[in-house]
C-alpha cells in the first residue's frame, strides 16, 4: 500500500474570496518525482488543465516548467484575484500508484469548516468536479455532516450550484466539469457541447470548460 500525503498547504491569501477545491496532486508530486513540463505547485500537472484553463481566461503568459518562476507567476494570479486553493483531502492509502479519485482508501479530509472560518471573506467554493464517489464535493457533504449542515440545491445543471450557511454566512459552491482527461467523455456526451461542436468543429473540451470556468473564476 502507498501512502499518499498531500504535499501542499493551503495557500489562502488574505483577501480571498474563492476558493478553489480538488482532491489532491498525483503521487509523483509527493514524491518529488516530478516530470517535464511539471509546476511544483498546486495543480502542476502537465496532464491537468485547470492552468491551461487560467491562462486562456486571464492571458497570464504562464510557464509549464519546474522552476520557482512558474510557481511565483501562479502566486500572484491567485493574490491579485483573491482565489485560494485548498484541496479536500490531507492523505489516503493507495493500492495502486496512480492520480484516481476512485482509488483512495482510508481518506483523511482537511477540515474545510475550520479554514472557512479561519478566512470569512471567503464566499464561493469551486469544486474541480462533482459529487462521485470520492470527489471533492462527495468529501465536502461528508465533512458538513460532521457539522450538521448541508447543501441546498440552488441550479441542478451542470455545473450544479448549491449553498450553505455557515455562522449566518451563505456560502455558495459550485461544482465544475473536472480539468483533467479522466472527464473529457463527460464532457463529450453533454448537449450543450455537442451543438458548439456541431458550430464550430475546432471546438474542443478545453473550450468549453474556459467556457464555463470564466463565468465563475471573473465573478466578484
Amino acid at each position: 500500500m502507498f501512502f499518499h500525503q498531500h504535499p501542499y498547504a493551503p495557500f489562502i491569501p488574505e483577501n480571498a474570496t474563492k476558493l478553489i477545491v480538488g482532491t489532491l496532486p498525483p503521487p509523483r508530486f509527493s514524491t518529488g518525482e516530478l516530470k517535464e513540463g511539471d509546476v511544483d505547485f498546486c495543480y502542476g500537472s502537465r496532464d491537468g488543465m485547470l492552468w491551461q484553463i487560467i491562462d486562456q481566461i486571464f492571458h497570464l503568459g504562464l510557464k509549464y516548467e519546474n522552476t520557482r518562476e512558474a510557481i511565483e507567476q501562479r502566486e500572484q494570479f491567485l493574490i491579485r484575484h483573491g482565489i485560494g486553493i485548498s484541496d479536500m483531502v490531507e492523505s489516503c492509502m493507495r493500492e495502486k500508484v496512480d492520480a484516481s479519485d476512485i482509488g483512495m482508501t482510508e481518506v483523511v479530509l482537511r477540515d474545510q469548516i475550520d479554514i472557512l472560518r479561519r478566512h470569512p471573506s471567503i464566499h464561493t467554493l469551486l469544486f474541480t468536479g462533482g459529487n462521485s464517489k470520492n470527489g471533492p464535493e462527495y468529501f465536502f457533504r461528508k465533512l458538513l455532516k460532521k457539522y450538521d449542515l448541508g447543501l441546498k440545491v440552488i441550479a441542478n445543471d451542470v455545473p450544479r450550484v448549491h449553498q450553505f450557511v455557515l455562522d449566518g454566512q451563505t456560502i455558495n459552491t459550485i461544482s465544475l466539469i473536472a480539468p483533467s482527461g479522466s472527464a473529457n467523455r463527460a464532457v463529450g456526451s453533454m448537449e450543450l457541447y455537442k451543438h458548439l461542436k456541431r458550430k464550430n468543429p475546432d471546438f474542443n473540451t478545453v473550450d468549453f470548460r474556459v467556457m464555463q470556468y470564466r463565468e465563475f473564476l471573473e465573478a466578484d
